[in-house]
């Protein structure tokens, strides 16, 4: 069994440097980047609109929250899915890596690739709507692979290479959900339960397993009644940890701001090493963790976000916004400064400091400090419930993924083996499970960044229809989907005063 995972090692070491070499995390960027200009910097200069439109919202309209009787779901529950699938231990685990790895600069080039990644998100929501299509169940079906095949494949000579996208996206995205949705997260769940609670992994596995079973045979409707429940108590109680230790730390505040900045330029070597190497670091780990954690740019959450039951493509490009947002410069970043200022690492040097081994710890540590025994038991506990939750989103991309690949019936085999795997990923080595869900990650994202791309007009002249609707108040008839079918019937909802945001 070592031989295998060590050829296993060194194969995927050989596709990971390719997928996330410099090529990769410039095609990234500058998606982000590109989006951001074209929808003039729509997260900066619309920010009181996504905000009102989003987590404002659930407070004062019902229809966010109201649960569907068709086989959609609410807007709240998409977003609760969506971020069932994003914060998970990439904003535990994978921020005290990035850290450990690259720094405390790395956390600035999260930023970054949050900033820039808010309005990729956007974009991927905003083409997800609009290329949507319904199944036989009368369930919406979307995603990268829609609006690859759709999208990509109407424009000249594009057909066969949208299609040959589309099923190279799929293919990605189920690999990606054995990985980032499984193994990665189950194997951080056993890990944490046996090191806090003294739990064996097999146990972990197996109960995890039974848990699984009940939840995703049961599809999306299950799955997001469970995460409704589960996201937002999870997500407030775990942001009033950190904003405790952040406040009794709060003098350390300028010297990790210090750290970051000079770590993120080179201004001082990262984890050691020299200058370039820092730097180097810094950025890698920063932007890779920064994806690992909100997912834009992978075309993933989409999948999820096009079961909505929203009428509005920008306006379920809004809660994309507001999901990187809430995901990476909140709750990564609480979860970075609770690190940085817990005197974890040497803000002079960026190392871990001497006596711990276990960086992935990092966080649980950091509460330890503050919260005694208790501390890290809560951090073990939150990453069940992360990662977990997680697992459960992950679930359903990959099934969306085989259902466009073998058909409707062909979902429950993966389900089912979805569910299985989740034992081999409580056993597993810890860091093969990173290193495999970074390659898939990646290969996952090449895909779905060609089409955005390619798409980029249409995200462009989708979101200046919505704005000349919304606030110039111009009448013009709305752009809801790409398929004339479904573009009359979604236009005449909407002119029932169904899905609007106003």
């Amino acid at each position: 069994m070592e031989a295998f995972l060590e050829v296993v090692k060194s194969a995927n070491d050989k596709v990971n440097s390719v997928v996330w070499g410099w090529p990769a995390l410039i095609l990234l960027c500058f998606t982000g980047v590109l989006m951001t200009v074209l929808t003039k910097f729509y997260q900066v200069s619309h920010f009181k609109r996504w905000v009102s439109c989003t987590i404002g919202a659930i407070f004062k309209d019902k229809h966010i929250t109201k649960h569907t009787d068709d086989k959609s779901i609410s807007q709240f529950q998409s977003l609760c899915t969506a971020l069932a699938a994003t914060v998970g231990t990439g904003n535990i685990a994978g921020v005290a890596s990035a850290i450990a790895t690259g720094g405390p600069g790395s956390i600035f080039w999260m930023w970054v690739v949050a900033f820039f990644g808010m309005m990729t998100n956007f974009s991927e929501n905003v083409l997800g709507i609009l290329y949507r299509v319904k199944n036989s169940k009368d369930e919406w079906s979307g995603g990268a692979m829609y609006y690859l095949k759709y999208g990509v494949g109407s424009k000249k000579h594009g057909k066969v290479i949208g299609s040959v996208l589309a099923m190279l996206f799929c293919v990605f995205c189920l690999l990606a959900s054995f990985g980032i949705g499984n193994m990665t997260q189950i194997n951080t769940i056993a890990t944490n339960m046996r090191d806090s609670f003294s739990i064996p992994a097999y146990i972990t596995g197996i109960v995890l397993m039974i848990i699984a079973a009940l939840v995703v045979i049961g599809g999306i409707k299950r799955i997001a009644a469970v995460t409704e429940k589960i996201v937002p108590v999870m997500v407030l109680a775990y942001l009033l940890g950190t904003i405790v230790i952040c406040v009794l730390h709060i003098d350390q505040f300028g010297a990790v701001f210090t750290a970051i900045f000079k770590g993120a330029f080179g201004m001082k070597a990262a984890a050691g090493g020299i200058v370039g190497s820092g730097v180097k670091m810094a950025v890698q780990y920063g932007m890779k963790r920064g994806v690992f954690s909100n997912e834009a740019g992978l075309g993933s959450s989409v999948i999820v976000h096009s079961n909505s039951n929203v009428k509005e493509p920008v306006h379920q490009g809004m809660w994309g916004i507001f999901e990187v947002f809430m995901d990476t410069i909140v709750v990564c970043s609480l979860t970075a400064f609770s690190v940085l200022s817990s005197g974890l690492i040497n803000l002079e040097t960026g190392k871990v400091v001497d006596g711990i081994e276990n960086t992935g710890g990092l966080v649980a540590l950091a509460f330890e400090n503050t919260f005694g025994s208790f501390g890290s038991k809560f951090v073990a506990v939150a990453l069940l419930l992360f990662a977990f939750s997680t697992s459960l989103g992950w679930s359903h991309y990959g099934s969306k993924a085989m259902e466009y690949l073998c058909g409707e019936k062909s979902v429950i085999i993966y389900k089912i083996a979805f569910v299985a795997a989740i034992f081999g990923g409580a056993v597993m080595g810890e860091n093969l499970a990173w290193d495999l869900s970074d390659t898939f990650n990646g290969l996952m994202m090449l895909p779905n960044l060609i089409g955005v791309l390619v798409l980029s007009p249409v995200v462009y002249r989708c979101t200046k229809n919505y704005v000349d609707r919304h606030m110039r108040k111009m009448n013009v008839a709305p752009v809801l989907s790409m398929h004339e079918d479904i573009q009359k019937m979604q236009a005449e909802a909407l002119a029932r005063g169904e899905g609007s945001d106003e």
